[in-house]
């Protein structure tokens, strides 16, 4: 397949209707809108949720829990993934550049799961009381940022 052989799906591709093209095209005068009223108005219409003047179903349901904007969402990452981890100092830019994590976040988490048999340096947000024994076990050092 090339490129110059790509094509959309069949019927995918319709013309835009052409209103207001006379009485004939089935679509003259009004433009398929109707005589009066709001819609047939330009700007006409009512805003999504709107259900004409009744209380919408927004604010008829309950609002419930709450949300912490001051959140931080940490990257979880493993101690079998920092074994897969080539090299010695392990930071959130190496970790992302090294394609095991897909995002930063507020930082990144070292939780105790798994084995490590390497020496590393780890520089990370957080670090779990059992991953921080495993890294210093092995000769590691954990600063945390």
């Amino acid at each position: 397949m090339k490129l110059n052989e790509l094509s959309p799906a069949p019927g995918a591709k319709t013309r835009s209707r052409r209103v207001g093209r006379g009485m004939a095209s089935g679509l003259g005068k009004t433009s398929g809108r109707g005589m009066k009223g709001q819609n047939s108005r330009t700007g006409g219409g009512v805003r999504p949720g709107f259900e004409g003047g009744q209380m919408p179903l927004y604010r008829r349901l309950p609002k419930i829990g709450f949300n912490n904007y001051n959140k931080k969402i940490y990257t979880e990452v493993n101690l079998d993934l920092l074994e897969k981890f080539e090299g010695t100092e392990v930071t959130a830019e190496n970790l992302k550049a090294a394609k095991l994590i897909k995002k930063i976040n507020d930082g990144i988490v070292i939780l105790g799961t798994g084995t490590l048999t390497k020496k590393l340096d780890v520089k990370v947000a957080r670090v779990t009381k059992t991953a921080k024994e495993k890294i210093e076990a092995v000769g590691g050092k954990v600063e945390v940022i």
